[in-house]
Parts: C-alpha cells; structure tokens; sequence
C-alpha cells in the first residue's frame, strides 16, 4: 500500500526549516550558509578562508577582515560535504518506518546546509534506506519545494563567483560534483556572461599584482596567468587581463605576443 507523504510540509515547519523555493537550510542557493545565496566579497564564496595579507589573500580574494570571516554559502556546503550534519542524524536513534528515517534523516541534512536530491539520495543509501522509501520522500521533498537543485545551481553560481572569482569553467565542475543535472549547470553558469567574467579576472589581478612586485617579469606572468588558471579562466581571457595590468604598470609585455600560460 503506498504511504501517504502528506507529512513533508508539517513536518518541514516543526522542524524549524525554511519553506519555499530555496534549497532549504538558510541559505548555498538563497543560502549556503550565513548568506543563503550571498556571498560578501570575501574572496569569493558559492563561506568555502584561510588568513589574510594587506593586499589580498593567498588566491587573490579579498583582504580579510578583523576576526574570522563566516562562510559563505558555496563554501560551507564545499567543506562541510554534510559531515557534520551526518554525524548528527546518525547519533539519533531513527524511526522503525523507512519512510519516516528517510525523512527525518532528510530534514536533518537539509537545516544543516542546502542539499541536491543526489547528495541526499547518496545519504540515504549509505544509511541502507530502502530505494521505494528514499525515491518517494526525494520526490515529494521536491514537489514541495525542499529539494531544488535549479535553485541550488544558481545560488552555487552566484556565491562561488563573486566570493571566490571563479569563472564558469570551474563552476560547472563544481556543480557536477553535486550531481546537479547538466541542463540545469548550463542555465545556472549562463547567467555570467563573458563581460561580466573578464570584470572579475581583472579584479583578481589588481589584487594579486601588489603581491608580485619585485618580482621578475616571466614570475609575475606565471603567478598571474597561473592564478586565473586555477579559478577557470580561459588561457586567451587569462593572457589579455595579465598582459594589460602588467603593461599598466610600466611592464614591457611585447614577449607576450605568442606565448601561451
């Protein structure tokens, strides 16, 4: 007989979760984290910082400010990875119904920090949950707007983007690590148009210049082309930002002309 799952709305509210449209938790889609969908412009995080110099951080983010620095919502859903979340679902002695385990196990994950339906499918099959019982609460949980990786891909997007800099390129590969369905990385990395992701590798190169001076000239390119490369910047787009905030500075750059980074 197929259980009713009419419960996912109650039970969402008691629990102290937000409703709606968000990827639930408060909010790596509206929310990852502290932020839901924001980031501050802490070096970049879809809460995912170590210390900070006068000039920029490590990775050419943003300086950090007194006291330590909250996580945005990308962040935290990168390094927690529902861990903690886990360990807490699991110290509590579950329901005897595979259903209700499902859920509860669900609702857990999903207070602690936004989920997509395959991290919570990959939780619950750790747990042994039964594939009927895990595939209906999944699907209701989307039906009532608890599970939404659409609204998880753009708030990945826009977190990760603007906190960390990191291009589409490296959003995309960070999204199918979450098993967000390809269509729905492809909308979400659409948003960031080409102009709008040149702005930002420049950005990351003012930042990181300072750190560079002194410096000879083919250091200072290998460090500032190497540090776009990392964050997803196309080789071309990665050359031209270098090659103008170099000939900025005083900088001859005419041994650019042909040279890949």
């Amino acid at each position: 007989m197929t259980r009713r799952t009419d419960w996912a709305e109650d039970g969402f509210a008691a629990s102290g979760a937000p409703r709606g449209r968000g990827t639930g938790g408060g909010d790596d889609s509206a929310a990852d984290g502290d932020a839901a969908y924001g980031d501050t412009t802490g070096g970049g995080g879809p809460r995912h910082g170590g210390g900070a110099r006068a000039g920029g951080s490590r990775d050419g983010g943003p300086r950090g400010g007194r006291g330590r620095r909250r996580r945005t919502f990308g962040e935290a859903a990168a390094e927690d990875g529902g861990d903690s979340s886990s360990s807490r679902a699991e110290r509590e002695e579950p329901p005897a119904d595979p259903v209700e385990r499902a859920r509860a196990i669900c609702l857990r994950l999903l207070t602690g920090t936004p989920r997509t339906r395959k991290q919570l499918a990959d939780a619950l099959r750790k747990r042994e949950i039964p594939d009927e019982a895990a595939e209906e609460v999944l699907s209701r949980f989307e039906e009532v707007g608890l599970i939404d990786d659409s609204a998880f891909a753009d708030a990945w997007v826009e977190s990760r983007h603007h906190g960390r800099g990191l291009a589409r390129r490296a959003l995309a590969r960070e999204l199918r690590t979450k098993g967000v369905d390809p269509t729905l990385i492809d909308a979400a990395v659409s948003r960031l148009d080409s102009e709008q992701e040149e702005a930002t590798a420049r950005e990351l190169v003012v930042r990181k210049l300072r750190a560079t001076r002194g410096l000879d000239r083919d250091k200072r390119l290998r460090r500032l082309a190497g540090m776009l490369a990392r964050k997803g910047y196309p080789e071309g787009l990665a050359l031209r930002v270098v090659r103008q905030a170099l000939e900025e500075e005083g900088e001859d750059t005419e041994f650019l002309g042909g040279e890949g980074v």
